[in-house]
C-alpha cells in the first residue's frame, strides 16, 4: 500500500500521563510509521464517566504504508504492552493510554474492529481541538463541515 497519512488520538489519566504519551508516540514510530507532526498537548475533564484526574490528548500525525486493519491491531498492541486494562464490562474507566485512530486518509469507512472517521469525533472537543492543531482545514467525509466548524460548533464545558 503507498504511503498515507493517518491521525491518532493519545490520551492518558493515570500514572505519568505526558511520559505515558511519550512513549507512546515513540512506539507509534517504530511500529506504525513516521510521525511527521503532533498537536499541543490538551488537558480536559473525563468524558463518558466520572473521574478526579485530567486527560492529556494529543494528536499524531503520521505516515505509513500500513492497511487499517494492521494499524487498528498496532495501536491495541501498544496500548496492551503499555499496560493498558480495559474494562471487563466495555465501561469507559481511566487508562494509562489509549489510542484512537480518529483519519486515515480521506477515507470514511466501517469494518467489524474499525469505524472511520472515529465515529464520535464530531461530539468531542478533546479529539478536535488536538486535531485542529494539525488539520483546521480537515473535512470531515459525513458531517461535510471542517474540523474547525465541528470544534467551533460544540457547546463550551
Amino acid at each position: 500500500m503507498p504511503e498515507q497519512e493517518i491521525v491518532l488520538l493519545l490520551g492518558a489519566d493515570l500514572g505519568d500521563p505526558v511520559g505515558q504519551c511519550d512513549a507512546a508516540e515513540r512506539a507509534v514510530g517504530e511500529r506504525i510509521g513516521q510521525v511527521v507532526a503532533r498537536s499541543r498537548d490538551h488537558w480536559s475533564k473525563p468524558w463518558g464517566f466520572q473521574a478526579e484526574t485530567l486527560f492529556l490528548n494529543r494528536a499524531l500525525l503520521v505516515s505509513t504504508a500500513l492497511e487499517p486493519e494492521a494499524i487498528i491491531t498496532a495501536c491495541l498492541a501498544i496500548e496492551h504492552d503499555m499496560g493498558r486494562q480495559r474494562d471487563p464490562d466495555g465501561r469507559i474507566v481511566s487508562r494509562l493510554i489509549d489510542i484512537d485512530v480518529l483519519l486515515i486518509g480521506e477515507r470514511a469507512f466501517e469494518t467489524p474492529g474499525l469505524v472511520v472517521p472515529h465515529p464520535r469525533l464530531h461530539l468531542r472537543r478533546f479529539a478536535l481541538a488536538p486535531l485542529c492543531d494539525l488539520l483546521p482545514d480537515w473535512e470531515h467525509p459525513i458531517q461535510h463541515r471542517t474540523a474547525l466548524a465541528l470544534l467551533n460548533a460544540l457547546p463550551r464545558t
